[in-house]
């Protein structure tokens, strides 16, 4: 008899069910953790549509091969599937990086240009915060969107990353340099003068 699936299952009984083909619980899957992992494939790609197409893709690589979770290695489901992400975007990346041509422009730059209803959801600060993400070298935005955002700890986005621990710790320090002097040299003129009678 089928075992059924069920919105009580934790996120690892789900994939011993989808490995044995349960639409169901890849259904429970992709409900519970689409917009979460929407939120970060977003903050990695400055796109919404990007960032749609990732975490869809994502979700279809599991669907076709449930066997490259590997439960016996301890990772949970989510620091697993952020990996699966992190590395489609770097996918993605390098298949754009060669369709640009050899001059000064940089290989890949986020369009940081939201939609209407995003533009009304964001506000100025936020929007801010984006263009300064969107910015930042692809394995900095990535490890500030897995530490800050995601709430990974540092041992668990090195894990995701595929990098040491130091390497991880030496790319969230150049990120948060990089986005304080995008802050800082992007400052409101109004908010410069504020700051500037403290």
């Amino acid at each position: 008899m089928a075992v059924l699936a069920s919105v009580d299952d934790n996120d690892e009984s789900l994939m011993r069910l989808i490995r044995s083909g349960s639409h169901q619980a890849f259904s429970i899957l992709v409900r519970r953790h689409t917009d979460k992992f929407f939120g970060a494939a977003f903050r990695m790609t400055g796109s919404a549509s990007e960032a749609e197409d990732l975490v869809q893709d994502a979700f279809l690589k599991i669907w076709q091969k449930p066997d490259i979770w590997k439960e016996d290695k301890g990772a949970k489901f989510t620091t697993w599937f952020y990996r699966i992400l992190v590395n489609q975007n770097i996918d993605r990346l390098r298949k754009r990086q060669k369709m640009v041509s050899d001059n000064s422009m940089l290989p890949y730059v986020a369009d940081s240009a939201a939609g209407p209803e995003m533009e009304t959801a964001m506000n100025e600060e936020q929007r801010r915060i984006e263009n300064a993400m969107a910015v930042l070298p692809e394995r900095q935005r990535t490890a500030i969107t897995l530490c800050f955002y995601e709430g990974l700890s540092n041992a668990e986005a090195a894990d995701t990353m595929g990098v040491k621990l130091k390497a991880l710790e030496s790319l969230l320090m150049r990120a948060k340099t990089g986005l304080r002097e995008y802050m800082n040299h992007n400052m409101n003129p109004l908010q410069g003068e504020r700051y500037a009678t403290r």
